[in-house]
């Protein structure tokens, strides 16, 4: 396809004029077009997805909806279907495909609204007092299912809520008295909200938005979706329209130190008492998705209680005869999502796989694994009649929704990628590479080329230390740690993917727990030695190593036990303390599970991978970052990270973001942390 019309085809108003040749920077990143929330019609003919576009100057972003009939393939550009002006989210067919929902806060509180295919003024749906969170419309179109934020006893008095939240701000007294955790969660302290379920009539064709609902999850101490990540993911109707399935953890007083979530039926006319679906796991379960003709419900669902990152099963729950089973017990993979096929004999999901992310298709009667889409990172997917929609990317793109047919085959992209969106800006290659780590174990890892690499020239390596720890660096895009900004400013980047990463089978997952400071640390260090080994072009005496929340742990490790190969650390919002850690955080569970139990039952293990206790041993130059909202990582470790270094007059600096959480999300705040951390690589290892 010619350039220009492929770049009439993805929307893009007003490209710069292309320029010299230049790398990734920082504020490329930030002010990157996004695109998320691709959506099928039920025949598969039409797709929808949001595209976000970023003002940097006024340091906020806007989203929009577009339509693209696939019908008619390259020969109609995507059209714009919501107004300028508005900002939405969370688009979804009706069932008959003629209309799209979609959520807004245009009026200053997010509601649900509609707009037909054909095009015209969205119309509103719902005028409740608080925010409508997420939503699913029933099969027939005819109600809603939804979350909002409310004090228990106010139930569906949405306006109680509301009074509340404004007496309270209007109160002289700010104390707050707490009776159990959590008092905060990830970047929010505790009011006494929860996410609720509701279900609404939708009004009629002229009718007047709808403002009372029924409360269907009221009975439920716990939030649907789960907080602070869940979504509409955590809950679904039953085709027959009569109840709702969604996956809710109720602990009580345990809540911060379970994983126990729970499948449980919701009646849809808010009467009868929900119903425990997997009351015999105590592990999480999740992802309800229902068969078309709701004989079978499909999910996902952990094994070991207290573990959040054990391996998700695939799971069949005959609705009938209660009885359940395993769908793929020998396929050693985590899926994170699903959904069935339109005859229920197969499963679509989508799993890490050995440095990737690809989709699948699962043979439900046999388990028979088979791979459909790779080549990167699939984010979100969905099929419908003959349609397999997908949204990839990889360490040189941003997300690209590509159609397909069912078997993966016929794949043509529809929006651009990031060289089609930054003409001018190269991007560095990369490649995958493998070594005998620690325990004889073969490890991956991926090394990318600067932008301006020249056969035979030298280049100073940022190395880069994924967090978790139960994660990975792989053939992915990010818009935090992105390699593509260190290859953009002149240097090769290695990443090593070692014990404790996601991927290659839940035994090398497994691996990490306990044992945070050994064998990763010796895959890191086998792997910078594997790398220089095979890739001639890495400057091993101008290296610098990097990191975040585990990864900045590892840097603290790092600094006191494998100092001799840097020239400089970054750590941001990483742990100092072990056993101060595990009082401080707020998802108990995580640091329980990592060091066996709790800090008074198992204070040895708790030390005996303690960054703390080496820092007599520290000298390397360290940047150290510190979000104030970060609860998942307090602000007293960074602190003390930073405090360690000035006490032993080793160069040192702290990058402080008062109103970011365990992320830097803000765009100007991202402009700001890559500008710092650049500086800093430069000070020290040059250009």
């Amino acid at each position: 396809m010619p350039r220009t019309a492929l770049l009439t085809l993805c929307l893009l108003a007003a490209l710069p004029a292309v320029a010299d040749a230049r790398g990734l920077e920082g504020r490329d990143l930030a002010a990157l077009e996004r695109v998320s929330s691709p959506a099928l019609s039920p025949d598969g003919r039409q797709l929808v997805f949001a595209q976000r576009s970023i003002d940097l100057e006024a340091n906020s972003g806007t989203s929009a909806l577009y339509l693209r009939n696939l019908v008619t393939r390259d020969m109609a550009p995507p059209k714009r279907l919501t107004p300028e002006g508005w900002s939405v989210n969370s688009p979804s067919f009706s069932p008959d495909g003629a209309t799209l929902y979609f959520l807004s806060a245009k009026d200053g509180s997010q509601q649900l609204y509609s707009i037909p295919l054909s095009g015209g003024t969205p119309r509103q749906l719902t005028a409740f007092a608080t925010d409508v969170g997420t939503y699913h419309v029933s099969p027939d179109g005819g109600r809603v299912a939804f979350s909002a934020d409310v004090f228990g006893d106010c139930g569906a008095d949405f306006a109680c809520t509301t009074k509340r939240l404004d007496e309270r701000k209007a109160s002289k007294v700010s104390g707050v008295v707490y009776e159990q955790l959590f008092v905060r969660h990830w970047d929010t302290w505790a009011d006494g909200r929860r996410n609720r379920l509701f279900v609404a009539e939708l009004p009629a064709a002229r009718g007047k938005p709808v403002s009372a609902a029924t409360a269907i999850s009221g009975a439920l101490d716990g939030d649907v979706p789960g907080k602070p990540f869940g979504g509409a993911e955590d809950y679904t109707w039953a085709p027959d329209g009569q109840s709702i399935v969604a996956s809710v953890k109720v602990a009580g007083r345990e809540e911060a130190w379970t994983t126990n979530f729970d499948l449980y039926r919701l009646d849809a006319a808010g009467t009868a008492t929900p119903v425990n679906l997997t009351a015999d796991n105590k592990a999480w379960d999740a992802g309800p998705v229902f068969s078309a003709d709701g004989g079978t419900l499909f999910y996902r669902a952990m094994a070991r209680p207290g573990f959040e990152a054990d391996r998700f099963a695939l799971m069949a729950l005959d609705l009938a005869s209660g009885e359940r089973r395993e769908i793929a017990p020998r396929w050693d993979r985590s899926p994170s999502s699903l959904q069935p096929s339109a005859d229920g004999s197969a499963l679509y999901v989508a799993a890490q796989d050995t440095g990737e992310y690809p989709l699948f298709r699962v043979d439900v009667a046999t388990g028979e694994v088979t791979k459909l889409v790779g080549g990167g990172s699939v984010s979100s997917f969905e099929v419908a009649g003959e349609t397999l929609m997908f949204s990839r990317n990889a360490i040189d793109t941003s997300d690209v929704i590509h159609v397909a047919s069912l078997d993966g085959q016929g794949q043509r992209a529809i929006t651009p990628t990031a060289a089609e969106r930054l003409p001018g800006v190269d991007f560095g290659a990369f490649e995958q590479f493998s070594f005998k780590g620690a325990k004889n174990a073969t490890v991956h890892g991926y090394v990318v080329k600067p932008w301006n690499y020249e056969e035979g020239r030298k280049y100073p390596v940022a190395f880069l230390i994924h967090g978790g720890p139960q994660g990975s660096f792989g053939n992915g895009w990010s818009y935090r740690w992105n390699p593509q900004t260190y290859a953009g400013q002149g240097y090769a980047v290695v990443m090593i993917d070692f014990h404790g990463s996601t991927g290659y089978g839940q035994a090398f997952t497994d691996a990490i727990s306990g044992d945070w400071g050994d064998a990763p640390l010796v895959d890191l260090q086998k792997g910078w030695a594997a790398a220089q080994q095979q890739y001639d072009f890495l400057d091993g005496d101008r290296a610098c190593a990097l990191g975040a929340s585990y990864g900045g742990y590892m840097v603290n490790w790092i600094a006191g036990n494998w100092n001799q190969p840097w020239k400089c650390l970054v750590n941001h919002n990483g742990v100092f303390d072990t056993r101060s850690m595990g009082l401080v955080t707020e998802e108990l569970w995580f640091t329980e599970w990592e060091n066996g139990g709790t800090v008074y039952a198992n204070p040895k293990a708790y030390e005996r991978h303690n960054p703390a206790r080496h820092i007599d041993k520290w000298r390397v130059p360290m940047l150290v970052v510190a979000g104030q909202n970060d609860f998942r990582v307090p602000i007293d470790q960074s602190l003390s990270s930073f405090t360690a270094l000035q006490r032993q007059d080793i160069e040192s600096k702290l990058l402080y973001f008062p109103d970011e959480n365990h992320w830097v999300l803000k765009p100007q705040n991202s402009v700001f942390w890559h500008d710092t951390v650049n500086a800093w690589l430069k000070q020290h290892i040059g250009q």
